[in-house]
């Protein structure tokens, strides 16, 4: 009879399997230690969709958050509008309002309005992790892959999600709400409501913001002298001058001409009345009116030469006190025609300067004489130069942008010297008080008796 031995079990295949296994629970552990070092939950986020992988394999990480789609595999930022992220958050909803549990999922358990975008968006099986530790903020993970789960796999990622939603209720601050029930909750619904009622009627003051600019106090115009057109400037913008010195010179072609006209004709006259003159003294017959009135023609012309002296002297502009010249481009007067009386240029003083604001229509509110005004300069918007409002415009004007606005004037408070004239910022002025909730509303009740015609 023949005895038939069986075989011992292969020791270096069980040493192999328990190899794995603790590999696996080796993985776990250094997976789980990792959550709870997570510094923030954006980077637990990241860490639960991506280095899951290294406890089992998996195509797909979603982790929902608050519900929303906060972390996906793959991908450093979540995009909240793009189709796949859309769909997983229908999914997700669906899967937390169905399951409780982890569960595994494919096309056919879904709801026909979610199945049909399976295959264009996840792998052919999935797994529905709930993260239960997350307390009252609810947090789940879905898993994607080709294969089936299996009921190991299930379990040691179970214990996982124990990990990560502890973790993310120590980032998240997951404590309970506290909540008041009965009269408690009447008591303090009641109070806050005085509270807002009361912060609604507490008077403010009105405030508005409008452009504005540093400009010259009490400046001195530099006007045109007579008709001609500018020929150079002997300046440049914003340069320092002094009294008396040469600012610009106008063209002088025209008045030289005009001059030399004039004295041929002056020599002319003169020429004719001492003709006359010398007849008269011989001939008496000769008429002494006509003597008068060559006498007359020939100061007529002496008086032209004299005023055309007088305009020529003109030609040159100076200036008439000591400060900077304030105009333009230099290139933009060259060769311009000037009329007499027309402002070219203003010669002020930088050390005294003040504030012009353009308030819009629409922004106006009541302000008093010596309101407080806070500039805010383009250029150092962080330091804040105070002024005092000094002039109100009772009508409107178009300003060179088009808006319908009322102009004011500030006078600049402080012992520090005044900013370049020329520049620009945003003044914000301070007007009557008035209760918090008329200056919130302020705008839209304009807006409606507009509309409304009340």
């Amino acid at each position: 009879m023949t005895v038939t031995v069986a075989p011992k079990p292969n020791a270096d295949a069980k040493a192999a399997d328990g190899n794995r296994q603790l590999l696996v629970l080796t993985g776990l552990l250094q997976l789980e230690r990792r959550a709870r070092q997570a510094a923030t939950a954006e980077e637990l986020g990241f860490l639960i969709v991506n280095e899951t992988l290294g406890l089992l394999r998996y195509r797909q990480a979603a982790l929902w958050r608050d519900g929303a789609v906060a972390a996906l595999s793959g991908v450093p930022m979540v995009d909240r509008n793009a189709p796949y992220v859309l769909w997983l958050k229908r999914l997700f909803a669906w899967a937390r309002a169905t399951h409780g549990g982890p569960v595994a999922l494919d096309a056919a358990a879904l709801p026909p309005d979610l199945a049909g975008g399976w295959a264009d968006w996840l792998p052919a099986h999935a797994l529905w992790l709930p993260l239960a530790g997350a307390g009252e903020r609810p947090a789940a993970l879905l898993l994607a892959r080709d294969e089936p789960w299996s009921t190991g796999e299930i379990h040691l990622l179970g214990y996982a999600a124990d990990a990560y939603g502890h973790a993310l209720k120590a980032l998240t601050g997951g404590k309970r709400r506290w909540r008041l029930r009965g009269p408690g909750r009447l008591l303090l619904t009641m109070t806050l409501l005085g509270g807002a009622v009361a912060a609604l009627a507490t008077p403010v003051p009105q405030s508005a913001l409008a452009p504005a600019e540093v400009i010259a106090l009490d400046p001195t115009v530099v006007r045109a002298p007579i008709d001609g057109v500018v020929d150079r400037f002997e300046v440049q913008p914003n340069e320092a001058v002094r009294e008396g010195q040469l600012l610009l010179v106008l063209d002088r072609t025209k008045l030289q001409n005009r001059l030399e006209v004039a004295r041929k004709a002056y020599e002319v006259a003169e020429a004719e009345y001492r003709q006359a003159s010398q007849q008269a003294v011989f001939d008496t017959r000769t008429n002494k009116a006509s003597v008068a009135v060559l006498k007359g023609r020939m100061e007529q012309q002496a008086a032209e030469v004299a005023y055309v002296n007088e305009l020529l002297a003109r030609v040159e502009i100076r200036a008439p006190r000591a400060g900077i010249a304030i105009f333009n481009d230099v290139h933009d007067w060259i060769g311009k025609p000037v009329s007499l009386g027309e402002r070219i240029l203003t010669v002020a003083d930088p050390a005294e300067a003040e504030l012009e604001i353009r308030l819009p229509v629409a922004d106006a509110i009541a302000l008093d004489q010596g309101a407080e005004v806070r500039l805010f300069l383009n250029i150092d918007p962080q330091n804040v130069i105070p002024a005092r409002l000094s002039y109100s415009g009772y009508q409107a004007e178009p300003t060179p942008e088009g808006v319908l606005a009322y102009r004011l004037k500030a006078r600049l408070e402080g012992e520090s010297a005044p900013p370049r004239i020329g520049l620009k910022g945003i003044a914000k002025l301070y007007g009557q008080d008035s209760p918090l909730i008329l200056s919130i509303l302020r705008r839209p009740l304009a807006a409606a008796r507009q509309r409304l015609g009340l």
